[in-house]
């Protein structure tokens, strides 16, 4: 049966015995350099009173030895999930010596693409496959744009609310089989409107002179180091962050399970006549990445949304596992570290997150297809580079929309969300997010 309209679907939830609309769970990965009193990168090895990069369930790194990727568990209380992540902050703060935390996206003062150490996890077979990926990453986009950090957010629903939200829809599917069509929805739409949470919470309008990367010859000077774009929201998310020519002319589809694996997997499987040329050894016969396809892994996959699943098993590629076990949570990725905050993020941040991710899954929005997809593109990247232009304007079905007018109405579809999350929370927080 067709999608019902956000007013139906919200209102069957207020008339169960108990709504669990609010059941979200929720889950933070952190990047963010280590970096030198001097405010250059750090050259030092990761400290040994983290723990292993390997094993450690909270922190690691991530591309860079110096750059650290923190991960809280999943929580259902965003106060106590703020808890965890100050408190793993702390942690790093009291054992990296005399080095600091650079807490914004685009990364600190690096002079030379060598001074940039590419992750180190030991000599175990699994560790010397996470350092080989990196050194492909490394050969295929360069250095620089791998030092750019941001902040993942995972997101989830309970099963009972799955339940009660494919009883409302009166589907038939299995319960793993509806959760993964709505959320492939959920992604669907959110990519669609990923242009809204970049306007609101883009954090890295400017970047440090010594950035190198595709691009940035058409940045301004704002001070003798620093260029930047006058109306720029988040160039992490723009040409000189996390993009790729090569994955550009690929049409990843998120229509459904099926269409997304038919779509990435020849992404993972062909060669890629740029990467074929690198080989997979370098002329010492060390392994410099882990194929000559155009995704080494899922993972190098530059999406602003993610379809996650629960682990398999070691061998397993993950593609097998979510086509096995289905979707139980997705990532969001285009997060920038919000400078302004210890942590890199806040609750009320937290709560328009839940609550455009809500509204991408209870509302419907057009399929996948290749004009459908260009179009998001644009406009994501029109509001990367000139967001904050008071003209500037996004592309829909009915025509050019300026970009505040649309706001406003895909903001009125949040707050009916709110109040509703609100109701059954018995709290306001949703409505003052």
């Amino acid at each position: 049966m067709p999608q019902l309209s956000l007013d139906a679907t919200l209102d069957a939830f207020a008339r169960q015995e108990r709504s669990c609309l609010g059941e979200i769970s929720r889950g933070i990965e952190k990047e963010g350099l280590r970096i030198q009193q001097s405010g250059r990168l750090s050259q030092a090895a990761h400290p040994r009173a983290l723990g292993s990069a390997l094993t450690h369930p909270h922190i690691t790194t991530d591309f860079s030895e110096a750059q650290l990727e923190l991960i809280t568990q999943a929580h259902t209380d965003i106060d106590a999930l703020l808890a965890e992540l100050t408190e793993i902050h702390w942690f790093v703060c009291r054992h990296i010596g005399q080095e600091l935390l650079w807490n914004a996206s685009m990364p600190c003062l690096i002079e030379k693409d060598d001074q940039i150490p590419i992750g180190r996890y030991g000599s175990a077979n699994i560790a010397q496959l996470k350092s080989v990926y990196r050194k492909g990453l490394s050969l295929r986009y360069g250095r620089p744009m791998q030092t750019i950090s941001g902040i993942h957010y995972n997101f989830s629903l309970s099963n009972d609310f799955w339940r009660q939200l494919r009883q409302i829809e009166q589907s038939s599917l299995s319960l793993q089989d509806f959760r993964t069509q709505r959320s492939f929805d959920l992604i669907r739409n959110f990519r669609q409107e990923a242009w809204l949470p970049i306007y609101f919470f883009g954090a890295s309008p400017a970047v440090c002179k010594s950035f190198r990367n595709t691009g940035v010859e058409d940045l301004e000077a704002f001070s003798p180091n620093t260029l930047y774009r006058p109306f720029a929201t988040s160039l992490r998310m723009g040409r000189i962050g996390y993009q790729s020519e090569a994955q550009a002319s690929t049409r990843v589809s998120f229509n459904n399970l099926e269409e997304y694996t038919q779509s990435i997997k020849p992404s993972l499987t062909q060669p890629h006549p740029a990467y074929h040329a690198f080989g997979i050894q370098d002329s010492m016969g060390n392994y410099q990445q882990l194929s000559t396809s155009l995704l080494q892994i899922e993972n190098e996959f530059y999406s602003v949304i993610r379809p996650k699943y629960a682990p398999g098993t070691v061998n397993e590629r993950p593609l097998r596992t979510l086509s096995k076990k289905g979707v139980n949570y997705v990532e969001v990725r285009l997060m920038d570290v919000n400078p302004f905050v210890p942590v890199g993020i806040d609750a009320g941040t937290m709560r328009m997150l839940d609550l455009l991710l809500l509204k991408a899954l209870l509302t419907a929005g057009p399929p996948d297809s290749d004009a459908v997809i260009e179009r998001g593109e644009r406009n994501r990247l029109r509001v990367v580079e000139t967001g904050r232009d008071p003209a500037c304007f996004i592309e829909t079905d009915r025509g050019d929309v300026p970009l505040v007018d649309l706001s406003s109405e895909l903001l009125e579809d949040c707050e009916q969300i709110a109040r509703a999350l609100d109701r059954d929370l018995e709290t306001k927080d949703y409505q003052e997010a």
